[in-house]
């Protein structure tokens, strides 16, 4: 976790101890307490930023396929890191027969440990940059994604025993949740809100006020968010700028 982000657990365990007896959500149960903070996450995550992941998984070799993590949303990139650090990209064909069968050997071998990884088919052999106008490819093979047994088939004519997956997660999916410290506020103020809406013995007024308190700390989130993301750009723009270009 790092040090931008805090545990959902931790939020929801902040939350219960927060309440005092008379409050209008003190009888909330536990379970249906953290089931909203996750309900929470999930609403903010479409609004302020989807969560990019990357994992490298395992290829079972018998039917040339990588189970999806849990928390998969969308694809991003599917590819394998060969010998030289970068990623050979796979191409995605959602006509390829899921039933065939086509690993043999002959891709570089894999490394496992690089600070960062780069796509292979973003560079020339001069390491000059040829991102715009990039066209397509057969690139190291085709995939498609079955979402019926939740597993992306390859089609390669290498033998691949891992592929990293870059991809949007459903963050309340993932096995240890976490928030943004900015939406840390906005998430309290859902759980609340959510709590109480549907009592009938909360007073019309008081879930009105948690409605607009919680959207207040969405928009102040939100905006910090964009700003952050802003920021940071700019930072590493000019701590790395020069007349060459950057991958």
């Amino acid at each position: 976790m790092s040090q931008e982000t805090v545990a959902v657990s931790q939020v929801v365990n902040d939350f219960i101890l927060t309440l005092a007896g008379d409050d209008y959500a003190s009888n909330a149960t536990d379970t249906a307490i953290r089931n909203f903070a996750l309900r929470g996450i999930r609403e903010m995550g479409f609004d302020m930023g989807q969560r990019i992941k990357t994992l490298e998984l395992n290829v079972d070799a018998t039917l040339s396929k990588v189970d999806l993590p849990v928390d998969f949303v969308a694809l991003t990139k599917l590819g394998v890191v060969g010998a030289d650090g970068l990623v050979y990209s796979f191409v995605k064909n959602d006509s390829l027969n899921l039933l065939k069968n086509n690993t043999q050997t002959g891709f570089p071998a894999y490394m496992d440990a690089f600070e960062s990884y780069v796509y292979r088919d973003y560079i020339s052999n001069t390491s000059n940059g040829r991102l715009y106008g990039l066209g397509g490819g057969k690139g190291l093979g085709e995939y498609r994604i079955n979402f019926e047994q939740n597993r992306i088939e390859l089609s390669t004519n290498s033998a691949i025993a891992k592929v990293l997956i870059e991809y949007v997660g459903d963050e309340a999916l993932a096995v240890n949740p976490v928030v943004h410290v900015f939406a840390e506020e906005a998430l309290r103020s859902y759980m609340y809100y959510k709590i109480i809406e549907r009592k009938s013995n909360v007073p019309a007024n008081e879930k009105a006020r948690a409605r607009q308190e919680y959207y207040n700390e969405r928009r102040k989130a939100n905006a910090r968010m964009k700003s952050f993301g802003k920021q940071d750009a700019l930072a590493m723009l000019r701590k790395n700028f020069r007349q060459s270009p950057k991958y």
